[in-house]
C-alpha cells in the first residue's frame, strides 16, 4: 500500500533551468532566506541574473551603469542595500522624481539645475535630529540622500506666483537650513520647514508629531488666524499628507506640464482641460491658483488668482484682426449669491488680437467662501470693420482652496470672542494686475482693491 502513496517533490530535486525560473518570481528578501536553506539553493540564489531585476526595481540601475561600475548585479544590490537599505521602500519613487525633474529642468528651466545641491550622508541627518529632538521620516531622509534641496536662490524649485505687487518663489530647504527654522513655539510645535520664500517668508511645513490638532508627517501653511487674541491660533491649508506623496505630486505636474513655465519659472496655475471656449476663430482658456499667504481661514478670505489666455487661430483671414474694448465678468460664491462686474479693457490694456497672436495676462479675485466659480464675455470690435462689434465667452472656472485645519487654540477658545463676519464680496481686480512685472516686488496687501 505505501508503495502507492504520491511521493512529494522537493524543490532542490528540481532541474537548474526550471528552479532559476522559480527564484526569478522571488523578492530580494526571499532570495536571500534561500541562501540559507541548502548548499544548492545557495549556489542557484547567487545566479546574478537573478539580482539584475532587483537592482533595476529598487535602485534604477541601468545596465550602462552596471558596466561603468564593472560589478556584478548582485554586488550592485549589496552595495546600494548597505547604504540605503532603510529607504528601499521609497528610493526608487523618489529617485525618478528627481531624474524626471532634473531632465525637465534641463530642457525648460536649465538655470535652475545649478541650485541644487548634492546628497547629504547619513551621519547628516542623524547629526540634524540629534540637533532638533525629533526623528526625520525616511521619505524625507531618502529623498536628501539624492539632492540636499537647493541653494537660496529665485527662481525656486517648488514653483512661484505673480502679481502686479506680489512675488512668490519657494526653495527646497536644505537639511540644515531646515533644521534652523524649526519650531518649537506654540501653533508650529514640533513643525519642520520644507520650503522657503525669501520675498514673502512663506514656508510650508511637515508635522513631525502628533500635536496641535496635526497629524504625523502632515505638509502644510500656516495661516494665523488674524481674530485670535492668542497668538498660538494658528490654522493651516494642507498640501500633503507625506513628504513622497507631497514631493512626487509636485513633481509629477511639474513634468506632465500641468504647471507652465513663465520666464524659466515654476509658476503654479492649474489649468482644466475643459476650461476653454471658443468663439469663431478665438479661443480663452483659463488656469488658477489659490494664493495661501494672502488667505485666512478667520475671518473667511481666500485668495485666487487666474491666468487667461486669448489666441486667434493662425487660420483666420486678416480681417479677423480685434481689439479688445471691454470685460464682464459674473462671479458667484459658494452661497450662490452673484457679483456681476463690467468695466473697459483688461489689466488696464487694449490688446490687439491678430491671426497666430497670443495675449496671456494675470489677475485675481477674493471670495468670503471657500469655493466660487466666474465666467463672462470680452467684447471686442474689428479692425478692418470698426463699428462691428462681437462678445468672446470666457468659460466658467472654478476655484476652490485647498483642505484646511482650524487651530486648536482657536477651538478651545470661547466662540463668543469673535465676531465671523462672512459678507465680504468677491471681487474682480483686472485692473489691478500687470503681467509684465514679477520679480523684485514690493510686500504684498492682503487686501484685493475693489473693481479698480
Amino acid at each position: 500500500m505505501s508503495d502507492m502513496e504520491p511521493q512529494l517533490l522537493s524543490l532542490e530535486l528540481l532541474p537548474t533551468d526550471p528552479l532559476l525560473l522559480v527564484l526569478s518570481f522571488l523578492d530580494y528578501r526571499d532570495l536571500v532566506s534561500c541562501c540559507y536553506l541548502s548548499r544548492r539553493l545557495n549556489q542557484l540564489s547567487s545566479h546574478d541574473p537573478l539580482w539584475k531585476r532587483h537592482c533595476k526595481k529598487y535602485w534604477l540601475i541601468s545596465e550602462e551603469e552596471r558596466t561603468q561600475r564593472n560589478q556584478s548585479w548582485k554586488a550592485i544590490f549589496k552595495s546600494f542595500y548597505i547604504d540605503l537599505g532603510r529607504y528601499i521602500q521609497y528610493y526608487a519613487m523618489l529617485k525618478k522624481a528627481w531624474d524626471d525633474l532634473e531632465r525637465y529642468l534641463g530642457q525648460w528651466c536649465p538655470r535652475m539645475i545649478g541650485s541644487l545641491k548634492d546628497s547629504v550622508q547619513e551621519e547628516d541627518l542623524n547629526a540634524v535630529e540629534a540637533q532638533i529632538g525629533c526623528k526625520l521620516p525616511d521619505d524625507y531622509r531618502c529623498s536628501f540622500r539624492i539632492h540636499n534641496g537647493q541653494k537660496l536662490v529665485v527662481p525656486g524649485l517648488m514653483g512661484s506666483m505673480a502679481l502686479s505687487n506680489h512675488y512668490r518663489s519657494e526653495d527646497l530647504l536644505d537639511i540644515d537650513t531646515a533644521a534652523g527654522g524649526f519650531q518649537q513655539r506654540l501653533g508650529l510645535k514640533q513643525c519642520l520647514p520644507l520650503t522657503f520664500c525669501i520675498h514673502t517668508g512663506l514656508s510650508q511645513y511637515m508635522a513631525l508629531e502628533s500635536v496641535e490638532g496635526r497629524n504625523k508627517h502632515e505638509i502644510f501653511y500656516q495661516c494665523p488666524d488674524q481674530m485670535a487674541r492668542n497668538p498660538s491660533a494658528i490654522d493651516m491649508f494642507i498640501t500633503g499628507t507625506s513628504y513622497l506623496e507631497w514631493f512626487t505630486s509636485y513633481v509629477n505636474k511639474v513634468v506632465t506640464g500641468g504647471y507652465p513655465i513663465i520666464r524659466d519659472q515654476i509658476f503654479r496655475y492649474v489649468h482644466d482641460k475643459e476650461c476653454v471656449a471658443t468663439t469663431g476663430d478665438i479661443t480663452v482658456s483659463v488656469s488658477t491658483s489659490f494664493l495661501p499667504e494672502l488667505s485666512s481661514v478667520h475671518p473667511p478670505h481666500y485668495f485666487f488668482t487666474y491666468r487667461i489666455r486669448i489666441e486667434m487661430s493662425k487660420d483666420a483671414l486678416p480681417e479677423k484682426a480685434c481689439q479688445l474694448d471691454s470685460r464682464y465678468w459674473r462671479i458667484t460664491n459658494a452661497k450662490g449669491d452673484v457679483e456681476e462686474v463690467q468695466g473697459p479693457g483688461v489689466v488696464g490694456e487694449f490688446p490687439i488680437i491678430s491671426p497666430g497672436h497670443v495675449y496671456e495676462y494675470t489677475s485675481c479675485t477674493t471670495f468670503s467662501t471657500t469655493s466660487g466659480y466666474m465666467e463672462g464675455y470680452y467684447t471686442f470690435h474689428c479692425l478692418y470693420y470698426k463699428d462691428k462689434f462681437f462678445n468672446v465667452t470666457i468659460p466658467r472656472f472654478h476655484m476652490v482652496c485647498p483642505t484646511f485645519k482650524v487651530s486648536t487654540a482657536r477651538m478651545e477658545t470661547n466662540h463668543n470672542d469673535y465676531a465671523m463676519d462672512e459678507d465680504e464680496d468677491s471681487t474682480d481686480t483686472d485692473d489691478y494686475e500687470d503681467r509684465r512685472r514679477a520679480l523684485d516686488m514690493p510686500a504684498p496687501s492682503v487686501c484685493c482693491p475693489r473693481h479698480t
